[in-house]
């Protein structure tokens, strides 16, 4: 099993309290006196308290193209890189240079060379690191890219990879588009970063702290759920696709799905101690939580992530993880079940063991 040594979150530093974002950005979106009632209920009931801007709150009501937004995103993407990383792998203590592979992934720009290429003459990784960027996975990725970190350290016991996830959403917010999707998105999505070390089974062995044990991963990828969330590309930029649909998916498929997977690997639902949900909105966060019948407290950590900094698409779960961890530091042998839904509709579940003698 390979493990997870390190994981950090970054955030850009321009914060703003929900009703700043929402009183600044209402005039931009639309004009129309209803539509802004409307936006202002939205944000209301997001249950977003703050969230960090990549530009100053007044950047966003200048005309902005894509060619510019997507500079910005280069820009500042590989810098919130760097800074997660650089923080991942001293938590780890591991040097760049003993990096064999990364996995970067982000849904809300795009670059080529890709961002994780310019990430290895800046912060020492060696020329010789296979690098794989991975685009279009949305908020599934945090999730789906620790099942595919693990996949490689199946193969390469020794190695060390890394996980980079940085996802820029206020980008993508689009200036006169009155659509529902862009009014719920203007009010529930944020900027951040994060990044994750991870170890083969046999350096694992070697080291003498603890850490998740990756026990098992599950993808799924559910029938014509297409419509209900993704991107559109358009002359302006990415346009969400964001509807209703998304908590009728899980009502429809998750609880089967992940009580399945949780008997495959020998336990129930019964048996997570800590539950690590990417916050996708509260009707989400409530579908899960319904789904499987869970405590009213199990999932407080991704509420409060999703109170303090929004979502964060691919990086929302990964800055869960990491809060998780560091304000309820795990005991010996807890099992831990992270998971996200994604573009597609898909999902990734994954399950975790915290290394170490039970006390």
């Amino acid at each position: 099993m390979s493990r997870i040594v390190g994981v950090s979150a970054a955030l850009p530093p321009n914060s703003y309290a929900q009703t700043e974002i929402t009183a600044a950005i209402a005039p931009m979106i639309t004009q129309d006196a209803s539509k802004q009632a409307l936006l202002r209920r939205l944000h209301e009931g997001s249950r977003v308290e703050r969230r960090h801007l990549v530009q100053p709150i007044e950047r966003y009501l200048e005309g902005q193209s894509f060619t510019t937004t997507n500079g910005i995103f280069i820009e500042a993407a590989t810098d919130l890189a760097e800074e997660a990383l650089t923080a991942a792998l001293m938590q780890a203590g591991i040097a760049a240079d003993e990096v064999d592979f990364v996995l970067f992934t982000s849904v809300t720009g795009v670059s080529a060379p890709s961002i994780d290429a310019l990430l290895v003459p800046r912060i020492g990784l060696r020329p010789d690191v296979k690098r794989v960027p991975m685009f279009g996975l949305g908020c599934v990725a945090g999730a789906a890219g620790i099942a595919r970190v693990d996949d490689y350290l199946a193969g390469h016991p020794m190695g060390v990879a890394v996980l980079i996830s940085v996802e820029l959403c206020s980008l993508t917010v689009q200036r006169g588009d009155d659509s529902m999707a862009n009014l719920v998105a203007s009010g529930l999505f944020g900027d951040g970063a994060a990044a994750v070390v991870m170890v083969g089974s046999e350096r694992a062995a070697q080291r003498p702290d603890d850490g998740f044990d990756i026990i098992a991963a599950r993808s799924a990828l559910y029938p014509d759920t297409r419509h209900v969330l993704g991107f559109n590309p358009g002359e302006t930029g990415f346009r969400i696709v964001l509807t209703a649909g998304v908590a009728d998916v899980v009502d429809e498929h998750f609880g089967t799905d992940m009580t399945q997977f949780l008997a495959d690997n020998g336990t129930t639902v019964g048996g997570i101690w800590r539950w690590v949900a990417h916050p996708g909105g509260p009707r989400v966060l409530d579908a899960f939580s319904d789904a499987l019948r869970l405590p009213s407290d199990a999932l407080d950590a991704s509420w409060d992530s999703l109170a303090r900094v929004g979502n964060l698409s691919s990086a929302s779960v990964l800055h869960v993880l990491a809060d998780s961890i560091r304000d309820h530091p795990p005991v010996a042998d807890e099992l831990c079940a992270l998971f996200a839904l994604g573009p597609g509709v898909c999902a990734e579940l994954v399950l975790m063991r915290w290394s170490g003698d039970s006390k």
